[in-house]
């Protein structure tokens, strides 16, 4: 395609007035493509072990709301190649995404997907559905499908506050893009399994704000306890997960003095339990 200096000087004001589209990617591609991540190339060699790959987020849905939360690891094959890694992004006001996988891919989908969503809003003027969004993400996934096959996959989770439902949403995906509405919690990750089975056991429906980040760190230390690629809270170097709560007063992601008081508590319980509190059976 011609990018944006091939063009003619009326078609350049034209796109840039209206090219039919609320979507900044299309845009973009019309405009000057060769800005945009290369997603059709055939790599020779598969390198999806020999780059970062972020691992393990959860997220859950309370009274009104929804929590999304990641560990802070990102491994190359068994190596730790960065300790503190940021994989839970603001997509929006309302809404945030985070991601496992690749790790430099996926930062790159967190930063263009927000981009995307204010430039929606700034062409039409009001912010796009939950859904809407989870179906936008969907067609960025999509089109990196190509070098998912080659071993960069990115699989994110979205969450958001739906003001119309006065509750917290979840859409998990897979590498095609399909969008998955998940019902009370999801994880993702090489440590999903096992955070979705503490998850199991911790979730309780109407649990507060306060109460679903708890069982959050919890989800991710017992995940942090099973699989290597995890990391668990790093006390000596203060590194603790990244948490972030979505309600009707907004997104706001929590300080790292208030994570760390959530964490203390948890490991001071953790001494008497290692395991992690027991659920009860009726």
């Amino acid at each position: 395609m011609a990018s944006h200096r091939d063009l003619p000087v009326g078609l350049v004001n034209q796109l840039f007035r209206n090219n039919g589209s609320s979507s900044f990617t299309e845009f973009v591609s019309s405009y000057a493509p060769e800005l945009l991540p290369q997603r059709d190339e055939v790599l020779a060699t598969p390198i999806g072990d020999q780059v970062p790959h972020a691992t393990t987020i959860v997220a859950a849905t309370f009274a009104g709301g929804v929590v999304m939360a990641g560990d802070r690891r990102a491994t190359s094959g068994n190596i730790i190649s960065q300790r503190d890694v940021e994989k839970v992004f603001r997509a929006d006001d309302y809404s945030c995404m985070g991601i496992a996988g690749t790790a430099s891919t996926g930062i790159e989908f967190a930063r263009l997907f927000r981009v995307e969503l204010e430039h929606y809003e700034k062409l039409e003027g009001r912010t796009m559905s939950v859904k809407g969004k989870a179906n936008r993400l969907a067609t960025m996934i999509r089109g990196n499908l190509a070098m998912a096959m080659q071993g960069l996959v990115v699989v994110p989770l979205f969450a958001a506050y739906d003001a119309d439902k006065d509750e917290g949403r979840i859409f998990s995906y897979d590498v095609a893009g399909g969008p998955y509405e998940r019902e009370r919690f999801d994880a993702i990750g090489s440590g999903s399994i096992f955070a979705r089975g503490a998850l199991k056991k911790l979730y309780r429906d109407g649990a507060s704000a306060d109460d679903m980040v708890m069982i959050l760190i919890q989800a991710l230390y017992d995940a942090a306890d099973d699989d290597s690629a995890t990391g668990g809270p790093d006390v000596t170097r203060r590194i603790w997960p990244i948490v972030s709560v979505i309600d009707a007063d907004g997104f706001r992601r929590l300080s790292e003095e208030q994570v760390s008081a959530y964490v203390e508590q948890m490991l001071e319980a953790r001494l008497i339990s290692p395991d992690g509190p027991i659920a009860p059976l009726r």
